[in-house]
């Protein structure tokens, strides 16, 4: 009634006035973090490209520290983001006082979360975590504990970047692009690595726990290392490094290189978004750093999709390098981040 007595002149709706634009600062920096300068080089990458990145290491090595400070690496939310991501916490209830916010989402569920609740459902088909955490990121800590069928249903929104939902009474695909931050063990007592603290059944411990993670998954994470822990020289010295503002400022430059990369191109903002026409047509890559990734093709097992993926990784490390061209040593860098875990296969 009230559009049709606005549209038929009895009744003028108020015109809309804008709303509050929040804006979460972050606490913590990642100057906090000491020794870990491989992982923070790592975090670094992931952050300029939305690339997953997956660290294992045994307790205390820093893993959740260096997660819950990615936040203050990325750039705020573009203005078409902050809305697409509102319109998502509007549709599950969790709007901040009807104010758009500017801040990128970082969800971080536990993993005993039923898969409703990681994906999506109930009987509104309700968005859930992957969706919540779309243009920020999604924490995984302890991935393996998470269920099988759990981890599993990742790997559409992984690829594809939305999810969908089928219930009886609704049917909804929402968006899910997100950068994926998991973090494991490197076996179930966690200390693999220490032949002083492990316990009996290494190694066989280790491949049972980190197995459970399968491999066509593993292989959508781009980047995959291991946290060593800290050692005990760079817990006595003082904070050192560079801080979060430090880091972010190359970050918000590589992202802005690829937002002129891809001005012209949809769903298509960051070097992970890239398809494999896409990378052929707009990445150039010298001879040198082609070799590089033929000559360790074969070795690593290389799969199409793990191929394109390094790819992608060393346009990223070439961004953060203000370079045009894939050089050798970005393939070297994006190589060393794929040789931890199961062998590539799709």
């Amino acid at each position: 009634r009230t559009l049709v007595d606005h549209l038929t002149g009895r009744k003028i709706i108020d015109a809309a006035k804008a709303g509050e634009v929040h804006e979460i600062v972050p606490t913590t920096c990642l100057s906090d973090i000491k020794g870990q300068e491989r992982a923070k080089r790592a975090l670094e990458i992931a952050a300029a490209g939305r690339h997953h990145l997956l660290l294992v290491g045994t307790p205390g090595s820093g893993k959740t520290m260096l997660a819950t400070r990615a936040q203050g690496l990325l750039p705020e939310l573009t203005p078409s983001e902050a809305l697409e991501t509102s319109l998502i916490y509007s549709v599950a209830g969790l709007m901040n006082k009807g104010g758009i916010n500017r801040t990128r989402p970082f969800r971080a569920p536990h993993h005993t979360a039923s898969t409703p609740a990681i994906v999506g459902g109930g009987r509104t088909a309700g968005p859930g975590e992957i969706s919540l955490a779309h243009n920020g990121i999604l924490f995984l800590d302890e991935f393996p504990e998470f269920p099988r069928n759990t981890l599993e249903t990742l790997r559409q929104p992984l690829e594809s970047g939305s999810i969908s939902i089928a219930r009886a009474n609704a049917h909804v695909t929402y968006p899910s692009k997100f950068m994926l931050i998991a973090a494991a063990n490197p076996c179930r007592c966690g200390y693999l690595p220490l032949p002083e603290k492990a316990c009996a059944r290494v190694p066989l411990c280790g491949q049972e726990y980190l197995g459970r993670i399968s491999g066509p998954l593993l292989d959508r994470c781009d980047l995959r290392l291991d946290v060593p822990p800290v050692a005990l020289a760079d817990l006595e010295t003082a904070p050192s490094g560079e801080t979060s503002s430090e880091v972010a400022a190359r970050v918000r430059q590589a992202r802005m290189i690829q937002s002129r990369r891809y001005a012209n191109i949809p769903d298509t903002c960051t070097n992970a978004d890239a398809t494999g026409d896409l990378i052929d047509k707009e990445f150039l890559i010298s001879d040198t750093a082609r070799a590089l990734i033929s000559q360790n093709a074969e070795r690593l097992n290389i799969s199409a999709r793990s191929y394109h993926r390094i790819l992608r990784v060393g346009r990223t490390i070439a961004d953060l390098d203000g370079s045009d061209t894939l050089e050798r040593h970005h393939i070297a860098e994006a190589l060393s981040y794929r040789l931890i875990g199961h062998s590539d296969t799709a």
